[in-house]
């Protein structure tokens, strides 16, 4: 694959992976408004590799925290931060695995990659944005997650899987909902990233393990490079702008790209 299609590929994933603008959807949508070979899913996998490790190095005391937790968790004990955070993000990953097998073993998942979804999801979800941002409070801050709030942003995150919702975008909607302070629900919501990319990339890796080859592992390992770069330069600066702008500016975009791509769908 030409190294600037996987350099497009890999940026819009890196930058849209973590912005609450759906980077799924920028992806499907490439090759559909720009004629470019669909990259497949060996480059899936390696820019989710890439933005996954972008997130883990973004907030690694959190995850060293949570990763120290897993014995204590894995003998039943919840008993210190660690341990609940580990925990609490195995919780909330639960929804979006069973919802991803439910859409994959129906067939659902390809059924929904059209414009017209797309369209819809990102200006109704776009709204639902701006709604839970201006009427959430900033009563909770992170250590404060608990049973509940991790199955309701859980339940969020596996609605996200409708192409153009954005599981960022679903997961801060319902954090800002349930009172957690921007930034506060802009962490929670990377860090329910983290199981949930490794399980989409064990899913997806084992379909295409055994057809990879050397040229695409080559591919693949560039464009997780440039997902790693590009996602780590937009998780630091939406993570600055949220202690001085809201997500306005996101549900704008949202709301103009999903109305151009109604009309596109309907005209």
């Amino acid at each position: 694959m030409p190294l600037f299609h996987l350099f497009i590929i890999a940026v819009i994933q890196g930058l849209t992976e973590f912005l609450p603008v759906s980077s799924s959807a920028h992806l499907i949508l490439l090759p559909s408004l720009t004629g470019l070979a669909d990259q497949g899913q060996v480059i899936d996998v390696a820019v989710h590799v890439g933005t996954l490790f972008a997130v883990m190095l973004y907030f690694r005391g959190d995850v060293i925290q949570a990763v120290a937790g897993l014995p204590r968790l894995m003998t039943g004990r919840i008993d210190t931060p660690g341990a609940k955070l580990a925990f609490l993000l195995g919780l909330a990953t639960i929804p979006v695995v069973l919802f991803g097998l439910v859409l994959k073993l129906t067939g659902l998942d390809d059924a929904m990659r059209s414009i017209t979804v797309i369209g819809w999801a990102m200006l109704i979800f776009g709204l639902v944005l701006y709604w839970s941002d201006q009427r959430g409070t900033s009563s909770k801050c992170a250590p404060d997650w608990n049973l509940y709030d991790a199955m309701i942003m859980g339940l969020w995150q596996a609605v996200a899987l409708i192409p153009g919702t954005s599981r960022s975008g679903a997961t801060i909607s319902g954090a800002r909902a349930l009172g957690y302070g921007r930034e506060d629900a802009a962490k929670l919501s990377m860090l329910m990233s983290i199981p949930t990319i490794i399980a989409s990339g064990v899913l997806l890796g084992a379909e295409v393990a055994a057809t990879a080859d050397i040229a695409a592992a080559r591919d693949g390992a560039i464009a997780a490079l440039f997902a790693f770069v590009a996602a780590l330069l937009a998780l630091s600066l939406m993570m600055r702008l949220l202690r001085s702008v809201n997500f306005t500016p996101y549900v704008i975009y949202r709301v103009v790209l999903g109305l151009f791509l109604l009309w596109l769908a309907y005209t």
